[in-house]
């Protein structure tokens, strides 16, 4: 859970402001669209050496 301290004369809009910009940095919503279906282990592991390799193709391409 996420805590803004409204200081005293602080205008709303800008804590609200301060509050989304601390949304987004801690990455609740993504946590969210991660956590929303599961993924074997044996899935994700395959899933970061294709995207290992894919990586190295492109860079041996460009050189």
């Amino acid at each position: 859970m996420l805590i803004i301290d409204v200081k005293s004369g602080e205008n709303i809009d800008r804590a609200l402001k301060r509050y989304k910009r601390k949304h987004r940095k801690v990455g609740v919503l993504q946590e969210v669209r991660r956590r929303k279906h599961f993924t074997k282990p044996s899935v994700e592991r395959r899933k970061e050496v294709l995207k290992a390799a894919y990586i190295l193709k492109k860079q041996e391409d460009e050189n």
